[in-house]
């Protein structure tokens, strides 16, 4: 068996650096609001789906504002939809008519955002991109359509060799789709894929093309070779406490990512207001970055190109804190420094205790680093420390706390 390509030591040290990303669910689904499973759910036909072409027109998408919101949040790239489930593609493909320049909207969005990205230096765009595809003829309807499974494979792989040679270079090509812990269930019948998705191949294009992006796939199992991230979704790593996503509790020796939501919905769901406070999204990544994982933070714009306004400010409020935090955050990795109602990153021999409950005015640390002497707030702010040879009692005063996470740095 051949030795696969991985992505470059470059490509995942700026990876594992960027820590915060948004992820972007939006197609066709968006327009009826009921999430991007609603072809399964509600079990539309193809027919009845494709009239929702028609009714694609994103009249306000700007690619530069969705740009500026993620920069705004503090997020360092990007990942969105480029052909979800549903078999919809989101950008000018040549190998469908089935896509977005073929809506009354004619523009390719994700061109547009690639366009959007490289204006910023620090903002790096990446595509999902769906394994299975509930329209395709040589997926769903081999029977009828003649097609063979290899037509399916062919046109996935077409349609990867686009994304990486279309725009420009990429964070990562993250895929979904494959899940082969999931049991048996005959009302999934045309989940089942007709053969092998030739993975091999598939990674070593991606990694031949794009040197530096990442390949995810969200299978909820162990890594493949030549798969450089293990993703979590909708949980931290090892927890395994999603009730409906059964993640791996085994963790690889590779990178990790959390993808979660922010409400309950990957697309928009008209009906989903149950909103995660800036507060806990803080918490979560926090807690992310201390257990050495990226944390891609998911919205569902609009059929009309906007994002939610509850989602945008929620963002804001993200972004503010990492303006005075992003030190304990972007470019560590996890540390091994323990507290109550605490998380620990660590870089470049300095550690961040992150206060993420306010449980007292004074935190007990333990398993100090012999090369830390001193313990400040990031502004500086020196702490009153009382030693031992096994624990630090760093006092912090209620006036100086940050009202959603404060950061201890001891160096």
């Amino acid at each position: 068996m051949k030795n696969p390509l991985q992505a470059s030591k470059a490509g995942v040290e700026s990876y594992q650096a960027n820590r915060f990303g948004m992820f972007i669910h939006w197609g066709l689904y968006s327009i009826v609001g009921k999430d991007a499973w609603w072809m399964h759910e509600d079990r539309v036909s193809i027919e009845d789906y494709e009239k929702l072409v028609s009714r694609f027109n994103p009249i306000h998408f700007n690619a530069e504002e969705w740009v500026k919101l993620a920069a705004d949040a503090g997020q360092k790239y990007m990942v969105i939809t480029s052909r979800h489930h549903d078999g919809f593609s989101m950008f000018n493909t040549a190998l469908s008519d089935y896509k977005v320049t073929n809506t009354p909207f004619r523009r390719d969005p994700l061109s547009e955002l690639a366009n959007a990205c490289a204006k910023q230096s620090d903002m790096h765009l990446g595509f999902y991109n769906s394994l299975l595809d509930w329209h395709h003829p040589a997926y769903r309807n081999r029977k009828t359509s003649g097609l063979a499974w290899d037509d399916y494979v062919n046109f996935l792989h077409g349609q990867v060799h686009e994304l990486c040679t279309n725009f420009g270079p990429l964070a990562c090509i993250w895929f979904d789709g494959d899940w082969p812990r999931e049991p048996y269930n005959p009302n999934h019948d045309y989940f089942t894929a007709g053969g092998s998705f030739h993975y091999d191949d598939l990674y070593d294009m991606i990694h031949r093309l794009q040197p530096d992006a990442m390949v995810i796939n969200n299978r909820h199992d162990f890594p493949l070779p030549g798969e450089d991230i293990q993703n979590f979704e909708q949980d931290l790593p090892g927890e395994n406490t999603n009730p409906i996503v059964s993640n791996l509790a085994e963790i690889a020796q590779l990178p990790l990512e959390v993808c979660m939501t922010i409400n309950d919905s990957w697309g928009i769901r008209f009906e989903d207001n149950n909103h995660k406070s800036a507060s806990r999204l803080i918490k979560i990544l926090c807690r992310s970055a201390a257990a050495d994982a990226n944390f891609l933070l998911n919205v569902g714009p609009t059929s009309d190109g906007e994002i939610l306004a509850v989602h945008a400010a929620r963002l804001k409020q993200i972004g503010n804190w990492l303006k005075k935090n992003g030190e304990a955050i972007y470019g560590t990795h996890q540390e091994k420094v323990q507290a109550a109602g605490c998380v620990s990153t660590s870089k470049q021999r300095c550690s961040y205790i992150i206060s993420i409950d306010y449980i007292s005015d004074s935190i007990t640390l333990y398993n100090i680093p012999e090369y830390a002497s001193q313990a400040t707030l990031l502004d500086g702010t020196k702490l009153k420390v009382k030693k031992n040879s096994s624990q630090w009692v760093a006092e912090i005063p209620p006036e100086a706390r940050d009202s959603f996470a404060t950061v201890v740095k001891i160096f």
